[in-house]
């Protein structure tokens, strides 16, 4: 019997009658406590409002999209509109070092705090590695840019529930990823789990078959999220055949298992909005071009809470780490495949 199949029968020998939930139910409401699942909100408006607030415990969500759209980029921003809010979270990042991680969310919070024209994550880099800078403090070091001293100062007030793991392809499994949420949670920590990103996660004995591996690990994450009562939120990487012009990426074209479409219970799929319009939209005012190529598209491609098939918009805003947080909902006709007339 497979792990998973193992887990699932001991949560299958936890029966409970329908009037005995009724009435543990009843008792709680009539104490104060809560009977729904807890949320953390991603701060992005207006994906929140379509997922019933926010991200859900006990839910896995995946984001997925071509290369360079900003799969990471809002994804740390969720991390970080959710630990401002109040709430905890842990990244493991199979991609970035920490160092790097925080000059993006110093970058982000600048932009947050002070607007356009903030720090970009370069400038900020450049101050870190700069050799001719004498001692000092950190926040002597980031004093000539915009919003990057306040930025520090408003990272105070969560900073110590921002977990970030260096994590490793070949030793941080899903065994790894389970230890350390176990501790964050005996520590009183309910945080939201970023993985990034998935197909990183290693399996043992299933190394060279990769819709095999991910398979184990998309199953396990979603185990993570029902056991813990957390949100676990995964990034994806797409199927090199979807990589091309004019292609409007799918949950189906997400790398390595079928499974992916199947445990998740929220996808979110990015795409550049310049390569999914319609085509009339360019060929009539070709202003359209240039405008269309500053924002990414977001569709809720599945949602088991809520609605799906639905389109938002948000501006990037890459140099600062960020995108706009206030979206839209796309107004424009999207296509399934661009054909191109030479």
């Amino acid at each position: 019997m497979s792990q998973r199949a193992d887990r699932m029968d001991q949560r299958a020998s936890g029966v409970v009658s329908l009037a005995d939930l009724l009435m543990s139910a009843d008792a709680r409401l009539r104490g104060g406590d809560r009977i729904g699942a807890s949320i953390w909100p991603t701060g992005f408006d207006p994906l929140d409002g379509h997922l019933g607030g926010g991200l859900r415990g006990g839910e896995l969500t995946l984001i997925g999209g071509p290369q360079g759209l900003g799969k990471t980029t809002m994804a740390l921003q969720m991390v970080r509109n959710a630990v401002a809010a109040g709430r905890s979270a842990i990244v493991f990042s199979y991609e970035h070092e920490a160092r790097t991680l925080m000059e993006r969310l110093i970058a982000l919070e600048a932009s947050t705090v002070a607007g356009r024209g903030a720090a970009t994550i370069r400038q900020i880099r450049d101050a870190f590695e700069d050799r001719a800078a004498g001692p000092g403090r950190l926040t002597d070091r980031l004093a000539h840019l915009p919003g990057a001293v306040d930025a520090i100062t408003a990272q105070q007030s969560y900073a110590a529930c921002l977990h970030l793991h260096e994590s490793s392809g070949s030793t941080t499994d899903l065994e790894a990823i389970r230890e350390m949420v176990a501790q964050l949670k005996e520590a009183g920590e309910e945080p939201l789990v970023l993985v990034d990103y998935l197909q990183k996660v290693p399996v043992p004995g299933n190394a060279h078959v990769e819709e095999e591996r991910v398979t184990e690990v998309v199953e396990g994450l979603k185990d993570l999220a029902l056991a813990a009562d957390l949100p676990v939120v995964a990034i994806v990487a797409a199927e090199k055949s979807a990589l091309v012009s004019g292609h409007r990426m799918r949950l189906h074209d997400l790398r390595g298992s079928s499974a992916l479409a199947y445990e998740a219970d929220v996808a979110l799929i990015l795409n550049g909005k310049y390569d999914v319009v319609a085509r009339h939209h360019l060929m009539y005012d070709v202003s359209n071009a240039e405008r269309f190529k500053q924002w990414v598209v977001v569709s809720v491609e599945k949602n088991r809470g809520g609605l799906a098939d639905i389109s938002m918009e948000f501006e990037k805003r890459f140099q600062e780490g960020r995108f706009e947080p206030k979206g839209r909902m796309v107004q424009e006709q999207l296509i399934e495949e661009r054909v191109f007339v030479e």
